[in-house]
């Protein structure tokens, strides 16, 4: 099997050794924060027409898309813990067009859809552009679009097939670049060839963004509850237009809707049990780089970045001009559980360091001020669920699988539709309408991913042909995505 280009260049390990001493075992971007506004804790029972179950993304703009909606609506939203203090705050910051994880994705599940998929994801892309203007959300949204980056020599063929293929659909948003042209936007020895996406790609600062939706979502009249985990939904006894009792450990809500935004989390509904697992996925910051180490790398134009390995790494930088380094590495652990020690992997961050080095060889000496990790809430198809239950009391949506910054924005107006009764065309799409193949139960699951990410690697190492297990799994709709 060939090496790889992180494996033919690998820098000295005193680099990465210095790079990563001092740094910090935290999310950088909640770190980087003003402190953020606390909330109470629910202590008295009440009732509501809205419960929203979950103070990430996808529960935040459900609470205030349900307001803007119906402003006369009592709208609740619980969190177990702080607002955006999971995924919310620990992810990239990519804020894609994308709601089937791409292109290919999309095209393999639902051809007779994706055109208007596409069409429909970069409507939401505007229409969270335009929330962030017309609402005031200041999360240093900036968009720059994205570069997907060859870094290997199949991968040129399959970027150059890509603009074809955006060619052909009359896209001219979808833009090649050859090597001399990417080194020219951003300066590494090991790209050899990018398609730069202008318009399908925004960046946001992850937790600025969750703070934000909770300061407009009170602001519109929404009851947010803090460090009030719920333990049960109870339908008992209660009729279709009284709702649902959502239980914590101190108080009752009874809700005549019900929205389950808990994502990575076990599934308060049985039926999702198996849905989904956490993955959890890695990421070193830098510090800010100074005006000549911006002269060496370029990137001006900001985009972000990402390389088109099965593991793959994402990368952009802040607004102090700081980079993000995150990927490749996608760790499943047994038991589909969610552990505050699954953060701390020296092993993950130490490839990290010796990747970042080895795409940018020139800022040798720069260290990394933070390291973190996050739990992925990964569907068998690589993209968001969604669904209702108890006679359409509750809804919820889950499965994001990596892809959530902006797909959350689509899947609350899903919910919404879908607690209203309404018929649109996000309803009848059968991305909506469709549930993915459960992940088996352990010890399957665990076996079953680790021997994916093995043929995941072997691929990577021989120019991207895929062996017949990932094959057999692409065929019925199963598998594992970094």
């Amino acid at each position: 099997m060939e090496s790889t280009v992180f494996e033919r260049s690998r820098p000295k390990t005193s680099i990465v050794d210095h790079a990563l001493s001092g740094s910090r075992l935290a999310a950088f971007w909640l770190d980087d924060i003003a402190p953020a506004r606390r909330y109470p804790q629910l202590t008295a029972d009440m009732d509501c027409d809205l419960a929203v179950v979950g103070g990430g993304y996808c529960g935040l703009w459900t609470a205030v898309l349900a307001k803007q909606r119906n402003p006369s609506w009592r709208v609740v939203l619980v969190e177990a813990k702080t607002i955006g203090w999971a995924a919310s705050g620990r992810n990239g910051g990519f804020c894609e067009a994308s709601l089937t994880h791409g292109e290919e994705n999309g095209q393999s599940r639902w051809p007779k859809e994706i055109d208007r998929l596409n069409e429909m994801g970069m409507e939401n892309l505007d229409a969270i552009e335009q929330a962030v203007t017309d609402l005031g959300l200041n999360c240093d949204f900036e968009r720059n679009g994205a570069l997907a980056l060859a870094v290997e020599e199949h991968q040129v063929e399959w970027l150059k097939d890509m603009a074809a293929d955006s060619a052909k659909t009359g896209n001219t948003d979808d833009v090649y670049l050859d090597t001399d042209a990417v080194r020219k936007e951003i300066n590494s020895p090991t790209y050899l060839a990018a398609v730069w996406s202008k318009r399908s790609s925004a960046l946001v600062h992850p937790a600025k963004l969750a703070a934000e939706l909770a300061r407009v979502a009170t602001e519109l009249g929404v009851e947010i509850f803090e460090t009030s985990p719920v333990t049960a939904l109870d339908t008992s006894g209660l009729t279709p237009t009284q709702g649902t009792a959502v239980r914590t450990s101190k108080a009752r809500i009874l809700a005549k809707k019900t929205a389950l935004a808990t994502n990575v989390f076990p599934s308060l509904l049985k039926r999702n049990t198996l849905s989904t697992i956490p993955v959890y996925d890695y990421a070193l910051m830098t510090e800010p780089l100074d005006a000549a180490q911006l002269a060496d790398i370029g990137w001006q134009n900001r985009q972000g970045l990402g390389d088109m390995a099965n593991q793959f790494h994402y990368y952009r930088m802040s607004q102090d001009n700081r980079i993000l380094f995150g990927g490749y590495d996608a760790i499943y652990n047994y038991g589909r559980r969610v552990r505050d020690r699954y953060e701390d992997r020296p092993a993950t961050y130490d490839t990290l360091g010796h990747h970042f080095f080895t795409t940018f060889p020139q800022l040798e000496g720069l260290k990394f001020s933070h390291r973190w990790a996050g739990a992925i809430d990964t569907s068998t198809r690589f993209c968001a669920f969604f669904g209702t239950a108890r006679g359409g009391r509750i809804a919820y949506a889950a499965g994001f699988t990596g892809l959530g910054v902006a797909a959350t924005h689509f899947a609350a107006e899903v919910m919404l539709d879908k607690l209203e009764g309404k018929n649109t065309e996000r309803t009848r799409l059968a991305m909506v309408r469709e549930t993915p193949l459960p992940f088996p139960p352990e010890p399957v699951a665990s076996a079953g991913v680790q021997v994916t990410r093995w043929s995941l690697n072997r691929a990577d190492h021989n120019k991207g042909k895929r062996n017949v297990i990932l094959k057999t799994l692409d065929a019925v709709g199963l598998g594992f995505d970094s």
